[in-house]
């Protein structure tokens, strides 16, 4: 076995690893002068010497057995190949590290890369992550260019703006499979509850992905198994000792003989924790250990008597000896040069270190490592605060400012008393930098810290709402309303009174109805006007944007709307200006006087460069205005834009809408490829943050509606139906302008207008009526509730229901007028040719051809000619007939519309015509990512192309097309550009 370490430190400093400490490896003390079964005391288990294999268990590490065969099974299962994931969870002290450290000893032949979790480092980004890969950085060149750049950037070996976290976690998945080429990888991860939320995020990501590489993934964390981070991935929950297991560690760990009525007392004081067991009573008088101390113990934690067992053993240590270890616990990153230059600064001599090492407490060998993370924790709590001081101001001193500016900065703070404008710049700078680095939680941590310590009251303030809004954008909302107080407390000002309404708004926006959040999103507008217009307008705009989103059981969106149109107008209009305007006119006048201004705001923001908080925040709302226009160009670039901005900036939360969105271009581009892998897509990224919305689920609806497979499909639909109405209010009524966002309303609107789609596709027109009607209820303009105006004009004239299809076509027709997009136009024309006579319904149907025929909107077309062809036949024009359904059958089979290439092959079986069904049961075999895998690559894209696009390991897409081969009975890359799947377009 070796170990993926840093090059050892002892070649280069006087820090030595001592002679044993009379622990096995395992954390379990064995006595002097007492044995084991399997042999004598050496500083290694006795079943790891020279020449001998490793039993399922250590022979100290009492009562663990099945937990040692499960690790055991799992290094057997990484070194043949599979990858294996796995969460080590228990309480603190059960035992978590002792078996991680047996898995790493057990691990022959693999390669062992180890990191841990520090509390002090929880706000770091990526510094959990950094420690995994560190050994592997030397590869770093060797990534793909996007992926290289991603990791560089995030490690601050390189500049750059915030990384995508995706591309961070495809980086190390890509990392890690290639290190694992030479031989099998096992990674070790322990106190996985102190990793920074950024490590966190990108080792989930790789968890989930991991798929055909020898590497295995082993993480300790306290919990019980129930709860995040990594609930979703297997579980081996460490409980404690039975108490035959438990008084035989007791035995072991006291010399002498115990009285029965004290050994039973500890038994049950300890409740089978091992390292209780060992620790609480190390040290203790045989009085103390006959009669205990439970003044000590009387309402303690086990976590708080297990810092005070260790603290006693610290206070046995020399003055310097402890010193050493307080520098150590307060420089978490365990470089051992790092603290050998702070030893010689402080005059710690080498029998000190010698001292520090024999205690058993830390070990220095390659790297700074404490027994257990307990003792980290009773080292800093048995330290005065002028200690701690000493030692920040201490390994200030010996930390590069070039190298490492950060942490220097870090420690500069922690030594600093009072206020010193000096450190608090410095540490706002180092906001600066993590915030590049896509490090919120650090960024925040850095401000708050640097507000602390100002001297101006101005800028104190102005650093309290700047680390207030860190936290706003971060999630952390009770830290963020315990800053705005302190921002409070000093001279705010006009302006930062304002600042501090909008950010108290943006936080009851984010935790509580849009209706509380209104009327403070408004006020701090209004305070805004005269201080800072454009800041005040985008106040409005949010405002706007809330009570929409609010739905029917919002406010009165018509007051707020009026509102906004009594703002003082902008000087120079700026994109989201217009925005405001047009949705301002939507509400007040209807959608006629609003098309203008809002196709004038769209082409703005396609020509403007916004910053990135106007992209992340106003590209939803200015892909919702295009789609409310039928401009599909703008609706295609604007939903393009928005995904890209979310991944590049490592906005994580914002991709599962930027993705929702998208999604619908290439479904109605008749892309249904595309549109599945991005509904996986934003599934894939609910797993990784944990978060959930009903994107997925809309977007499943809507792809499920155009397969149209009678049965599976349907049951889709009425799934996400009953899932999106379970979030409406009991009462709710339809609103007359309904909300833009994707609220719950939307929703609704859009599965309705799925299923009005589907029952067009089946022929169940009368069906198709009733969900027609309920999605035309939906929010005014919005796309789904535009759309569903064409599937009620479709089934009314099918049905027989001529009153509702002439009603729905007045108002198809009133919104294709406003807006005079070819897509809205042809549409219009395509459903007028359903209720006209014989002469003007052939113009309409050609119309209708020819102008969707310039579109994106490719389902439509297809639909036009299928209605076109079905009105030929019924004029007994069967060969003109025939063209165009023939060309409608081939669009819809290509597109895997099976709903309606059925009922395009029907009618061309009633022209005479024979059509046989496409068959699709091969390609049904192929599981979503083996369909996925090979349409990429039978569109000729590389292992490593396909890896990034579908965020997977390059060795996985290679598992995945072994598999497809074999289904497809193919052998080459070359059979699969000869398939079917070749002629699907690329996933976007």
């Amino acid at each position: 076995m070796a170990e993926a370490r840093p090059a050892p430190a002892s070649r280069h400093a006087p820090l030595r690893t001592a002679p044993g400490s009379g622990r096995s490896p395992a954390g379990t003390r064995l006595p002097a002068g007492r044995r084991t079964d399997a042999g004598p005391r050496t500083g290694r288990p006795p079943a790891l010497r020279e020449g001998v294999s490793a039993p399922a268990a250590w022979p100290g590490l009492v009562g663990r057995s099945g937990e040692c065969e499960r690790l055991g099974d799992l290094i057997a299962a990484t070194v043949a190949g599979r990858s294996q994931v796995l969460v080590v969870r228990g309480e603190a002290g059960i035992g978590k590290s002792a078996l991680l450290r047996f898995l790493a000893h057990r691990a022959t032949g693999c390669r062992v890369a180890r990191a841990a979790g520090v509390e002090s480092e929880l706000e770091m980004a990526f510094a959990g992550l950094h420690q995994l890969c560190h050994p592997f950085l030397d590869r770093l060149p060797a990534l793909p260019g996007p992926q290289r750049e991603a990791l560089g950037t995030a490690f601050g070996l390189r500049p750059g703006g915030p990384p995508d976290r995706f591309l961070v976690g495809l980086a190390v998945l890509t990392l890690l499979s290639e290190v694992a080429e030479e031989r099998p990888l096992v990674c070790v991860v322990d106190d996985v509850q102190w990793l920074d939320q950024a490590s966190v995020q990108a080792l989930e990501f790789v968890a989930r992905r991991l798929a055909a590489e020898p590497v295995a993934l082993v993480l300790g964390a306290r919990g019980t198994g129930d709860g995040p981070p990594f609930a979703r991935v297997p579980q081996l929950v460490v409980g404690p000792l039975a108490d035959d297991d438990a008084a035989s560690l007791l035995r072991s760990a006291v010399p002498g003989a115990l009285d029965p009525r004290v050994r039973d007392r500890v038994l049950a004081e300890c409740r089978g924790n091992p390292l209780a067991l060992l620790e609480l009573h190390r040290g203790a008088s045989a009085a103390e250990l006959a009669f205990g101390d439970d003044a000590a113990t009387a309402g303690s934690s086990l976590v708080s008597r297990l810092e005070q067992g260790f603290a006693g053993q610290l206070h046995a240590l020399p003055r310097a000896s402890r010193q050493l270890l307080l520098v150590a616990a307060a420089e978490p990153v365990g470089d051992v040069r790092l603290l050998q230059r702070a030893a010689a600064r402080l005059g710690i001599g080498e029998d000190a270190v010698s001292a520090a090492e024999s205690s058993g407490l830390v070990e220095l060998g390659e790297r700074v490592r404490f027994r257990h993370p307990l003792v980290r924790s009773a080292v800093r709590h048995a330290a005065t605060r002028g200690e701690l001081r000493q030692v920040h101001r201490v390994l200030a001193d010996v930390t590069h400012p070039g190298s490492d500016p950060d942490r220097r900065a870090w420690h500069r703070a922690q030594a600093t008393v009072g206020t010193d404008e000096a450190v608090a710049a410095d540490l706002e700078r180092s906001a600066g930098r993590a915030l590049a680095q896509g490090g919120l939680a650090s960024t925040a941590a850095f401000l708050e810290r640097a507000a602390l310590l100002t001297p101006d009251p101005a800028q104190r303030v102005r650093r309290a709402l700047d680390a207030a809004q860190a936290k706003v954008v971060a999630g952390a909302f009770d830290d963020a309303s315990a800053l705005l107080a302190t921002a409070r407390t000093g001279p705010l000002g006009e302006a930062g009174r304002a600042r501090a309404e909008l950010l108290e708004a943006q936080m009851r926006s984010a935790t509580s109805r849009a209706e509380d959040a209104l009327p403070l999103l408004l006020a701090a507008a209004r305070r805004l006007e005269p201080l800072d217009a454009d800041l005040a307008r985008d106040t409005y705009l949010d405002a706007l944007s809330s009570a929409l989103t609010a739905g029917p059981a919002g406010p009165d969106v018509r007051e707020v709307a009026r509102v906004v149109r009594e703002a003082p107008p902008p000087g120079a209009p700026r994109s989201g200006d217009l925005l405001l305007e047009a949705l301002a006119v939507l509400v007040t006048e209807g959608y006629a006087a609003a098309a203008p201004v809002a196709r004038q705001a769209v082409q703005a923001f396609l020509r403007d460069d916004p910053t990135l908080d106007e992209a992340l925040r106003l590209t939803p709302l200015a892909a919702s205005t295009a789609v409310s226009l039928w401009d599909d160009a703008s609706w295609d670039a604007l939903t393009r834009r928005h995904v890209a901005v979310a991944r590049e900036s490592g906005a994580v939360g914002a991709l599962p809408l930027a993705l929702g969105r998208r999604l619908l271009v290439p479904l109605l581009a008749g892309d249904l490829t595309a549109a599945n892998a991005l509904v996986q897509q934003v599934r894939s990224v609910e797993e990784l943050t944990g978060g959930r919305t009903s994107l997925a689920l809309h977007g499943e609806a809507a792809l499920a509606a155009h397969r149209g497979r009678s049965g599976r499909d349907e049951r889709v639909v009425d799934e996400a139906l009953d899932a999106v109405e379970a979030l409406l209010p009991p009462d709710a009524a339809r609103s007359p302008a309904g909300p833009v966002g994707p609220g719950a309303t939307t929703g609704a609107t859009t599965v309705h207008w799925a299923r009005a789609v589907l029952c067009n596709g089946l022929g169940r027109y009368a069906d198709a009526v009733s969900a027609a009607r309920e999605a035309t209820a939906g929010p005014l303009g919005h796309g789904p509730s535009s759309w569903a105006l064409a599937e009620l004009v479709e089934a009314g004239a099918r049905s027989g229901d001529v009153a509702a299809a002439t009603a729905a076509l007045e108002s198809l027709s009133a919104v294709a007028r406003a807006s005079g997009a070819e897509w809205a136009l042809g549409v219009a024309a395509s459903r007028r040719a359903l209720l006209c006579g014989s002469r003007a319904a052939e113009e309409l149907h050609r119309e209708a051809v020819d102008r969707l025929a310039g579109t994106r909107v490719q389902v439509e077309l297809a639909r036009a000619r299928l209605l076109y062809g079905e009105w030929l036949r019924r004029e007994g024009r069967r060969v003109d007939a025939r063209a165009q359904l023939r060309t409608a059958h081939e669009a819809f089979a290509a597109m895997g519309a099976e709903a309606f290439a059925e009922r395009a092959r029907r009618e061309l079986q009633a022209t005479g015509e024979t059509v046989r069904r496409r068959a699709v049961e091969t390609a049904a075999e192929l599981t979503a990512q083996e369909a996925q895998v090979a349409r990429l690559a039978a569109r000729g894209h590389t292992n490593s192309e396909i890896a990034a696009a579908l965020y997977i390991s390059p060795r996985t897409v290679e598992w995945h097309l072994r598999k497809v081969f074999g289904k497809l009975g193919i052998t080459t890359r070359r059979d699969l550009w000869r398939s079917p799947l070749a002629a699907d377009r690329v996933p976007t």
